[in-house]
């Protein structure tokens, strides 16, 4: 029954998505080359409201949970799991009160609208997996770009995304990238579930009446540990939350 009424209600999904991103990519372009980067960063949080608003028409709810007292005016490093692409409007949104920015694969600030133009302006890296020397000097500089703005970060240490939701092995690169230019950064995990679930059929019918959920975890602090035992802490946290082995 879901995959039937996904045939039904993708396209008002689709529609509503699509809509979003033509219309914020002007609004987007004004605002950042008229008033700058505070007004640039409000468009894009207001577009992710309006791009998690488009999940409903699918009947998918969002439930977002943080209960942490996470510090404002000091870098976080967010730290996910990753399922599907329908991961990060939600994230911009919940956490846009400490400008987190994203690692995003080079291919994407091309051509897509609203969300290329986004990448390319709003601070975060873009790397080209196929040339390591090219990702380590992106991620270097946001590292420097957090420490100066007391930005924070998204990544997720997968690498890529858990077709079936169970958490792969999570890779210390990134994050240690990062802390070498912003040491001083806080550690927080996020459990995200259901999220893969939408694409289960791939991109059309999507699938309806999902139950996604986001947990904010408690905080580490780095201090002395490696970037890859504060990745392995944090897969393990994770995997506790989702209730995996």
């Amino acid at each position: 029954m879901r995959k039937f009424l996904g045939y039904i209600l993708s396209p008002l999904h689709y529609i509503s998505f699509g809509l979003a991103l033509l219309i914020f990519h002007p609004i987007q372009w004004l605002c950042f080359n008229l008033f700058g980067y505070k007004a640039h960063k409000r468009s894009v949080d207001i577009l992710n409201w309006f791009l998690m608003a488009s999940y409903y028409w699918l009947g998918n709810t969002v439930t977002f949970v943080n209960k942490q007292k996470l510090p404002i005016g000091r870098s976080i490093i967010f730290m996910a799991n990753h399922q599907s692409t329908y991961d990060i409007p939600p994230l911009i949104w919940y956490l846009r009160k400490y400008h987190a920015k994203f690692i995003s694969k080079i291919e994407l600030a091309k051509g897509i609208p609203s969300v290329s133009y986004n990448l390319r302006h709003g601070g975060g890296a873009n790397i080209d997996r196929k040339d390591n020397r090219q990702s380590i000097s992106e991620l270097v500089k946001l590292g420097t770009r957090m420490k100066e703005n007391n930005w924070s970060a998204v990544i997720f240490p997968e690498g890529t995304r858990s077709k079936d939701g169970h958490v792969k092995m999570f890779q210390g690169g990134g994050v240690g990238a990062l802390l070498k230019k912003c040491p001083d950064a806080l550690i927080v995990p996020v459990a995200i579930s259901n999220s893969w679930k939408v694409i289960r059929y791939g991109q059309y019918p999507l699938n309806t009446f999902i139950p996604m959920r986001w947990e904010v975890l408690a905080p580490i602090e780095p201090g002395e540990k490696s970037a890859n035992e504060l990745a392995l802490m944090v897969e393990n946290r994770i995997k506790e939350c989702l209730k995996q082995e």
